[in-house]
């Protein structure tokens, strides 16, 4: 099993970059975030993997930036330019496959508890 902790959500003002951050129990294949608005499915955002190849999802790309922290087992996500369109729960994910890759929402392995992420206008 793999734990999740999650932490940097909030209330931001558009044009704004706050910083996620999920520790890891231990180390998985790749790790990433993911988010969830109210009455909306939860859409894969960033991921990265062992050899740090990194994925983004088209909504923000450009904006956002996944990286890790490979001694302490956590993963980041730098968000910049905030929009209020991307107001959701944030969720870190686990993985023993390649997120982000061919695995599908509903494959993950492992999820945190989620961070609520509300931009304001």
């Amino acid at each position: 099993q793999v734990q999740l902790v999650e932490s940097g959500g909030g209330l931001v003002q558009a044009g704004g970059s706050p910083r996620l951050s999920c520790a890891a129990s231990r180390r998985t294949f790749s790790m990433g975030w993911f988010r969830q608005a109210p009455g909306k499915e939860r859409d894969f955002v960033a991921s990265i993997w062992i050899s740090d190849i990194t994925r983004y999802a088209d909504s923000v790309k450009g904006r956002f930036t996944i990286s890790r922290d490979n001694a302490q087992n956590t993963v980041y996500l730098q968000m910049n330019s905030l929009k209020p369109e991307d107001t959701a729960v944030y969720y870190c994910a686990a993985d023993n496959g390649p997120l982000g890759g061919s695995r599908s929402t509903a494959s993950v392995d492992y999820w945190g508890q989620g961070t609520q992420v509300t931009v304001s206008s």
